[in-house]
Parts: structure tokens; sequence; C-alpha cells
């Protein structure tokens, strides 16, 4: 690995390109941004970022990186108009015709000297302005609205979309244009991923061809090719089946193999995307494949790629906290809080590393059942994180609840007065909001009755939301606390009086206990557990995603015993019949990668059968 901000070779008496010194420069400030000097990358950034593409690129990206952790309306709006900026200033240096027309043509010619070296990177970082806008897009929504009386506001903000409350004031005509700016934003956002993901398509032709001339400062173009099809190729590769045959009518299509390989490549290449590949590996491995998978994580491969880079920036906030995922994945939850305790403490500067360490340790000390310390850190999120109040609000009452008699309250907290402000802290815009926003707010609405009947085990079963008995299951002993938390809930269940949640809170902990039993290796008692849900199914009237769920983990039970077969059918049973209920795209998420690691375990079992055969 080069150290970033050493200039490469040159041969005696050569002047250094002007594309070449910028882009040394840019690794001189991601070094500087590694190191945990943020606001030294930007100043040094700054000066050249109306001349230079790769000087305006980084400095957005880097502004882009702060607005995608502060969901704040003034960042992502500061982010959006230098990634606009820079888009302009690489549209500049592009070369007149359409990327897409020069490139399908050129691709068939002798010579492609007619493209200079500027022009070639121009449309690598053109791409990648598209890429990054249309994120910003979708995080920005309309939020220049203004914060007039009868006008909506942005609250906070999340993912794909942006949350508002409104302000009452006369009459709803204030909707009908918010409505119509948001589905505008979307259409844009869409066609600037269109649009970047044909040019990452042709450029990805064009290295590929025969015909490609390596010029000066390959190795940076070649690394932002592999980052744009890699990451394109991956994120698409996970998506359900019935959302990616939607895409590939309009012309996606998503390798996952291709995507990883291209990821692995630009990642080892010593460009100055190599860092931002590894990283969306490591958000791949520590993060996509485990909330959205199965929780098998290919550890190893993780921990291969952050090594270097957590030996060169031993306090880099960035690499502390996926050492810190790598942990809790693994099991090691004591380690894991020594790591994310050292990424708090190795920064100031930027508050939001500290809220998703927050974030982590709070369920490190769930899995260790010490609700105490978890509700420490709930209660610090819904004080300085803008994500989703309602979530870290039910949060906050979920670990209260979990409180023995003899535990000392925090002073003003009641967890029924808790529960009950969770749904009017719902963030929404033009009918959508945060998966599990909705799910908390749902849980929650029992508590607004007079009367309210407590949720038996909330934490748990949020816990469930974020597959986190696939960390517990790696270490007997805390399995083994959870489980008696568990059983403990279910007898109380049985002894107390039936009323219109008891089927619905019976088979949640039928659930919750099958995990536990699964990880201890019990697995006929875990096999009954799940069976239990699915043969109560017309009995449940609010928890209809246990239904859906418990087939799910069934066939992931049927899988660890080489039953892919049996293990499909329920898969398919879980897809096709059920709709609408919680969470559900999470689950349709987990489904797919279910199903596509059971296919695969057929597959190579089909053919090792025919080896022997034919031996």
């Amino acid at each position: 690995m080069t150290t970033a901000g050493a200039p490469s070779a040159q041969p005696a008496g050569t002047p250094m390109s002007s594309l070449h010194e910028a882009l040394d420069q840019c690794m001189t400030a991601l070094d500087l941004f590694l190191t945990n000097q943020f606001s030294e990358a930007l100043s040094y950034l700054k000066p050249r970022t109306k001349e230079s593409m790769y000087h305006s690129l980084t400095y957005a990206t880097i502004l882009e990186m702060q607005a995608m952790m502060t969901f704040d309306p003034q960042d992502i709006l500061l982010a959006g108009n230098m990634m606009k900026e820079a888009q302009s200033l690489c549209q500049r240096h592009r070369r007149k015709s359409s990327v897409t027309d020069s490139f399908s043509s050129l691709v068939h010619r002798p010579t492609l000297g007619q493209f200079t070296e500027e022009e070639i990177h121009a449309e690598v970082c053109y791409a990648e302005c598209l890429l990054q806008r249309a994120a910003l897009t979708f995080l920005q929504g309309p939020h220049r609205f203004g914060h007039r009386k009868g006008q909506w506001r942005p609250r906070a903000l999340y993912g794909p979309s942006q949350a508002y409350s409104y302000l009452p004031g006369p009459g709803p005509q204030h909707l009908s244009p918010l409505q119509d700016e948001n589905m505008v934003s979307f259409i844009k956002g869409g066609i600037r991923v269109r649009n970047s993901y044909q040019t990452y398509k042709e450029l990805d032709s064009l290295v590929q061809s025969s015909q490609y001339c390596k010029g000066e400062n390959h190795r940076h173009f070649e690394g932002g090719v592999k980052l744009g099809v890699g990451a394109f190729n991956l994120t698409l590769s996970m998506l359900p089946t019935r959302i990616l045959r939607l895409l590939e009518f309009v012309g996606f299509s998503g390798n996952k193999d291709y995507g990883l390989l291209q990821l692995e490549e630009g990642a080892s290449g010593h460009s100055f995307r190599a860092v931002l590949c590894v990283m969306l590996l490591l958000c791949y491995h520590t993060f996509l494949t485990f909330v959205l998978g199965t929780g098998n994580v290919n550890i190893e491969e993780a921990e291969k790629l952050l090594k270097p880079y957590l030996n060169r920036y031993p306090k880099g906030a960035i690499f502390l906290f996926f050492a810190g995922r790598i942990e809790a994945i693994k099991g090691n939850i004591d380690a894991a809080i020594r790591r994310f305790e050292e990424c708090c403490e190795a920064q100031q500067h930027w508050k939001q590393f500290h809220h998703m360490c927050y974030w982590e340790l709070m369920w490190c000390f769930t899995y260790k059942g010490q609700w105490k310390m978890a509700y420490f850190y709930a209660d610090l999120l819904s004080k300085e994180n803008s994500w989703s109040k309602a979530t870290y609000i039910y949060m906050k009452a979920a670990y209260l609840s979990m409180f023995g008699k003899e535990d000392y309250k925090p002073f003003g907290d009641d967890e029924v007065e808790l529960f009950r402000a969770v749904p009017g802290l719902k963030l929404k815009i033009a009918g959508k909001s945060l998966p599990t926003e909705k799910f908390a707010i749902r849980k929650s609405r029992r508590y607004l009755s007079p009367n309210p009947i407590s949720l038996p085990i909330p934490a748990l079963e949020m816990m469930y939301i974020w597959n986190g008995y696939a960390v517990i299951g790696k270490q007997q002993e805390l399995t083994d606390g959870i489980l008696e938390i568990i059983t403990k809930a279910e007898e109380m269940l049985e002894k107390g009086p039936e009323n219109e949640y008891s089927v619905d809170d019976e088979c949640l902990v039928k659930l919750l206990k099958g995990l536990c039993l699964k990880y201890l290796g019990r697995v006929q008692e875990a096999e009954e557990n799940f069976r239990i849900i699915s043969a109560n199914e017309k009995k449940i009237k609010y928890d209809h995603y246990l239904i859906p769920n418990a087939l799910l983990e069934l066939a992931l039970l049927f899988m660890e015993q080489g039953r892919n077969e049996e293990a499909i059918k329920l898969l398919e049973s879980a897809k096709q019949n059920y709709k609408n209920y919680s969470m559900e795209s999470r689950t349709h998420f987990r489904i797919q990668a279910a199903t596509l690691q059971a296919r695969s375990s057929l597959e190579n079992g089909n053919r090792s059968m025919g080896s022997s055969v034919s031996l």
C-alpha cells in the first residue's frame, strides 16, 4: 500500500502533470481525513475546488459523508451544492459528445487517441458526481420549503426518504406541492442513477477493450470504474427478485460475484479510490449481509480488508468503528465495546461518529442483558441525534420495561408515558416513513388505552429485527442469559389473564425462544417453537410479521441440517403468501439471501453427487 500523499516516481526532468499533481494532493487530503483531521482535509482541498475536478469531488464527498451521518438539512444542502459544482467542473472537462455515443463507437475503432487522459478521468468523476447527487436527492427531498405557518418542515431525515412535521395553518393546500416536489426529487434522483449506471457500463467496456491505452494515471481511473461498477452490481444483486425484475426491465442488472470482484480489485490497487472500495466492502460484510441477510458473514475477508488500514490508522475513527462491528459479529462483545469506546475517544470533531458508536454500544449491552447501560445510550441518542426520535424513545421505554422492580429508574422517565409519546414523534412524507419507526409506533399503540397491556420483552423483540440473535448465538453464555429472560416472560404470560394480545405475545416469545434453542443446538425444540407460530396463524391479530419470519427461521434451521429442498418451499411460502406486515422489505431481503444460499447448496450437492457417480 502506497503512502497517501507521496508523489509517484517521475523520470528525472519530467514535470508532474496537473492531473497527477491533483490526484497526489487529494490523496494527501484523504490521509488527513483518515487520521480524523476532518477540518484540515477540507481546508487543504478548498483553494483548488474551483479549478480541479478531483479537488472539487473529494471536497464534496467529505461533505456528503458528513451529511449522511448527521441527517441535518443544512449539511445536506451544502453537500448537494458542492457536488453540483463538482459535476459542472467535470462537465467542462468532458468531451462534448455524450459518453454513451462516444464510447460505444470508440470501442470498435482501432484507436482511442481522440480522448485525452483528462477527458477519460472527467467521465469517471462525472459518473461519481451523478451517483452521489442522486443519493443526496433522495435524502434531501423538498427541504427548501420554508418554515412559515401552515407548511411542512424537515424534522429528521432517513435513507432515501425525508421526514417532515406539519405546522398548523390554514388549509391543506400546501400538501400537494410538497408531494409534487417530492416526486420530482425522486425522478431527478432516478435519472441521475440511470445516467451514472450507463456511464459506468461504458467505461467498464472501455477498460476491458483491447483498444484501451493506459495513461499516466490509469490506476486512479480504473479504480474509479471498479468502485462504480462494483457498487452497482453488488447493490442490485441484493435486491428482492420482484424489484430486480422491474429494474432489469428498464436496463439495470446486477451480478454479485462480479461486483465483489471489481471492489476487491479496486481495494487492492494503489489508487485514490482504493479506500472507498474497502469501506464499501466493509459495509457489505459487516452490515448489509448481516442485517439484510442470513447472518452468515465473511468475517475473515472483512478482517483481511481492515487490518492494513487499522495498522496504518490505529486511531482512525472509521476503522475503529468497523473493528468494533467485526468483534460484535464474532460474538466478542467486551472487545466490541472497547473498540467503540476507542472510536469515541479518538476524535471530538465529528460527533456523528459517536452516535454510530452509541447505537452499537446500545446493542452490545442489550446482548449482555445490561439494561441500564443500554438505556443510557438510547437516552443519549434521543437527545443528540435526529435520525429517528420515535425509535430512540421506544428503545428507552423498552429498556425501562426490562428493569427489575428493585432497579432505580431515572427520575421523570416512565415507560408507559414514553411508549405513549412514540406515535406523536412519527416522521412522515407523502405517506412514507421509516420501517423501524413504523414498527415501534405499531407496538406502542397498545399503551394508548387507559389500561395498557404491557409488551412482554420489547427490547428482545427489537433485537430480533436487527438480527441480534445471530450475534448472541456465537456465545453460549449470552444465549443462555437471553433464553432465561424469554422463559420467564413465557411463564408470566401463561400465568396472566387472557387478553386481545395474548396469542400475539405468546407467538413472539415462541419465535425468540426458538432462535435461542437453535443456537444452543436444541434443534428439535427450536423447530417445535417455530411451528407453533404457523399453527396459530389465524389467531394472531396484530403481529402478522411473526408468521413469515417463523417460516424464514424454520427454513434457516432446515438449511443447517442440509434439508435445502424443504427450506426452499418454506421460503417460497413466506415470500408469496404474506403481504403488508411490519418490516416486510427487510424480511424479503432475508428471504432472498436465504433462497440464494439454499439453491447454491443444492447445486453444489448435486455436482458432488454427479462427480461421485462418474467415478
